[in-house]
């Protein structure tokens, strides 16, 4: 009953170099699944970004969420290797009078336009930097008043199989 009067439990050595492995595992596994290279369009491995996150020796944070410590780890990762958030791909349908007008203002956030086509509405299929999705809806749904439709069709544009490093 020391425990309950202390209110704390001792983590032995080996039991937070084990959390510490596992966050280190989690946080390469959500870069892995959240980035290509950006030239093939191809997403890293697991194990390649665990080795990347070693060779800038990235020391994991256990009081961080491992999704923050991903991004910051993606953002580190950038001036060592080619990666990239994997772009995401939408279609958003607006009604044509603010359609001409709204598509002016997102264009700085599209990163490519797939698909576009105004007859009663522009209707257009674009990719995305992820980071950007929150500003789109909220600009579509402003400017339309609730008019305009957002879909996302894919969280994210890759081709398929991993890419390996030569």
């Amino acid at each position: 009953d020391q425990i309950l009067s202390k209110g704390e439990l001792q983590v032995s050595d080996k039991e937070r170099h084990t959390q510490l492995e596992q966050m280190f595992r989690d946080i390469a596994t959500i870069v892995a699944d959240k980035c290509v290279n950006p030239e093939t369009k191809r997403p890293y491995t697991v194990i390649l970004i665990e080795r990347a996150m070693k060779d800038i020796h990235y020391s994991v944070k256990p009081h961080k969420s491992t999704k923050q410590q991903a991004l910051e780890v993606i953002k580190q990762l950038k001036e060592t290797m080619q990666i990239e958030r994997a772009h995401m791909r939408l279609r958003f349908i607006l009604p044509a009078k603010e359609g001409k007008k709204l598509k002016e203002k997102l264009k700085p956030l599209i990163k490519v336009i797939e698909n576009e086509d105004f007859h009663e509405q522009l209707e257009m299929v674009c990719l995305i930097d992820p980071g950007c999705f929150r500003e789109i809806d909220e600009l579509i749904r402003s400017e339309t008043k609730g008019r305009g439709t957002l879909e996302v069709l894919s969280l994210k544009d890759v081709e398929e199989g991993d890419e390996k490093l030569e």
